[in-house]
């Protein structure tokens, strides 16, 4: 199985622990990487080191429910896939939560054949995202490397390697690849949206001055609006940056609103 070869990383959320276990136990013997949580809760434990290849997520759950999460995922990591773990009795519940993002359903039970040439498909088609994902971070991991181990040999103040003007912008504490299309914040990598990417580009290039609404639409998206037009298209790209890089989205010290003008980015 090729995917298998890869060791794709797969999370399984679900409160049987009976179907936990007897899924595992396919997944695994089939060369995947599976980790298990019974709640919620759990899930978001193990989605703090970043996102798995692949989520089977069981929406009727004691506590917090599946949907919860499955729109938290949709927010943090677009592309990762999930799959909807559901009985006959709640179908409709899994129809909705394919709506929401979802990438697909499966029935209780289920038959191994079958869900294991489903897991094999939906890998196969998240494999280019994967492998990016993958090199950056390998790229990443040796920069860091390279500029502790200037830092030891030196032993002077940390030094910035230079970078392309033409491929990189960095201002402050923030450096954005627009070859490879990923943003850092102190180091720590930005999960972003393409859009909200794109409107973060623009922020930094203006950046300390602030940027129209119209401006700031017509240069992240391509659209010529009115200010009022503009002003609720950039509203909800703001939001969702700001929950990406502010450590208190409600107080802001990245993204300032400057009022009755547009947004500036301070670095």
């Amino acid at each position: 199985m090729a995917a298998a070869a890869t060791g794709a990383t797969i999370l399984l959320v679900d409160d049987e622990e009976n179907l936990r276990h007897t899924l595992a136990l396919i997944l695994g013997r089939a060369g995947y990487c599976v980790s298990t949580a019974e709640s919620v809760d759990e899930a978001r434990q193990h989605l703090q080191a970043g996102p798995f290849d692949l989520v089977f997520l069981d929406l009727r759950m004691p506590g917090t429910g599946g949907l919860v999460l499955l729109r938290e995922l949709r927010d943090r990591f677009p592309q990762m896939p999930v799959l909807i773990l559901t009985a006959h009795a709640t179908l409709d519940s899994a129809i909705e939560a394919v709506r929401c993002g979802a990438r697909d359903y499966l029935l209780k039970p289920f038959d191994p054949p079958q869900l294991l040439a489903r897991v094999e498909e939906i890998l196969a088609e998240n494999e280019p995202a994967r492998r990016q994902r993958v090199i950056l971070s390998e790229i990443q991991g040796l920069l860091d490397e390279w500029k502790q181990i200037t830092t030891n040999c030196s032993h002077k103040q940390e030094t910035d390697f230079t970078l392309d003007p033409a491929r990189f912008l960095q201002r402050g504490a923030f450096t954005i690849d627009l070859h490879a299309r990923y943003a850092t914040l102190a180091g720590k990598r930005l999960c972003l949206s393409p859009t909200a990417f794109d409107y973060l580009v623009t922020l930094l290039r203006h950046s300390p001055n602030p940027v129209p609404y119209d401006v700031l639409v017509l240069e992240s998206q391509g659209y010529q609006s009115s200010i009022a037009e503009a002003r609720e298209m950039a509203r909800w790209r703001i939001h969702e940056l700001r929950k990406a890089l502010e450590p208190n989205p409600q107080q802001p010290q990245y993204i300032i609103t400057v009022r009755s003008v547009g947004y500036r980015l301070i670095t």
